[in-house]
């Protein structure tokens, strides 16, 4: 006769080793993920790791970080050692020895000096973009939590924006080319001939032209706000709702009004989320190539942002070079071969690096936040 007392027991090691089984097949898939990142992360390092360490103090490779991008020049001197220059040293090679010093030459787009112009672009780009989308984000956020009201309107509006997170990168490149780049309206005393519409201002000749920004750092930078402007207003909206009601309450029973209780009672502890959200569209807008395609990137530049003009604003309205798009070109775009190989992931080894130290300053900053603000 099965006693009660050896049903539970059976049922125990039944239940013992179901646990065991759902534990193993769950730290497998978790460690699987983590073998394949390991991977990918150490072929980056293998293979672009030479580009920028060096065996010579410092120990880096300053003129790839520094150093304006180029063509490079492979070519077999007058005693047969094979030599590598960027354009700007082949010049003078050429005026020092000769054309006829030089054998066997080939050139190799993008390959040559450093990156310094796409590194930068990368950085006015996503810096840009962090504050438009943090700005408008942050805006719609307090909106939607504080101060619309529940209906069935604010519950398609908080769809349309969760659908938003899931559109393709490309559609942003192709809205923000449309609209950014040839439809914005720009106040100018000149306006476009391909202008859609000029409506006029009557202050001296200035009109209102829809122009657009042109292919510039400022339709980038929109554009990329735009991507991530989904991100931004969920996480914030979730962080603000966070905060305890009774922060609300006591503030507003001591006399405040509704916006002076947001400023000191809410965003206060709901900052260290809303920093979350940052965190999560900076390693998504600076890894995007398609948007900065058509609405920023140029593949090479040969003066940085700020060299050779006169008005600052002028920055906002120039092209820049960016990461993610000088490797699609190396990539796509350039018969592969050692020299562009190893530029190639030099390039991709700058730019994971770029990201990790941009995310964990934004980590950082968090963290010091959470210890300040505590309930």
């Amino acid at each position: 006769m099965i006693t009660e007392e050896k049903l539970i027991r059976k049922s125990t090691r039944k239940g013992g080793r179901m646990d065991w089984l759902v534990r193993a097949v769950l730290a497998g898939l978790t460690y699987l993920i983590l073998v394949v990142a390991m991977l990918l992360f150490g072929k980056i390092i293998v293979d672009g790791g030479p580009t920028l360490i060096s065996d010579k103090a410092p120990y880096v490779n300053l003129s790839f970080l520094f150093d304006k991008n180029q063509t490079l020049h492979v070519f077999d001197d007058s005693q047969g050692t094979r030599q590598k220059m960027p354009a700007s040293q082949y010049g003078e090679y050429l005026k020092q020895h000769g054309e006829d010093a030089v054998f066997n030459h080939k050139s190799f787009s993008y390959s040559g000096g450093g990156i310094v112009g796409p590194i930068v672009g990368t950085l006015m780009l996503t810096l840009g973009a962090i504050v438009i989308a943090l700005f408008f984000g942050v805006c719609a956020a307090i909106y939607l939590s504080e101060y619309a009201r529940q209906s069935p309107f604010i519950q398609a509006v908080r769809l349309a924006i969760l659908n938003l997170a899931g559109v393709p990168s490309i559609v942003f490149g192709l809205f923000g080319f449309s609209v950014f780049v040839l439809a914005v309206p720009v106040i100018t005393s000149a306006p476009a001939s391909r202008s859609l519409l000029v409506l006029p201002l009557y202050i001296g000749d200035f009109v209102i032209s829809f122009q657009g920004w042109n292919s510039s750092l400022m339709a980038g930078c929109a554009t990329l706000a735009c991507m991530i402007l989904p991100v931004i207003i969920t996480a914030s909206e979730e962080s603000l709702k966070a905060v305890p009601q009774g922060f609300r309450d006591a503030s507003l029973a001591l006399g405040a009004t509704r916006w002076q209780t947001i400023r000191r009672s809410v965003l206060p502890y709901s900052l260290p989320g809303i920093l979350t959200s940052s965190l999560l569209a900076i390693t998504r807008v600076a890894g995007e190539t398609a948007p900065i395609m058509f609405t920023a990137a140029v593949a090479a530049k040969d003066d940085l942002p700020w060299e050779g003009i006169k008005n600052p604003f002028e920055i906002l309205s120039s092209q820049v070079q960016a990461l993610p798009y000088h490797i699609y070109t190396l990539a796509a775009r350039i018969p592969d071969s050692e020299y562009t190989r190893s530029a190639q992931y030099g390039s991709v080894f700058v730019f994971l690096m770029l990201v990790a130290l941009m995310s964990v300053s934004s980590m950082v900053l968090r963290a010091k936040m959470r210890a300040k603000l505590k309930w």
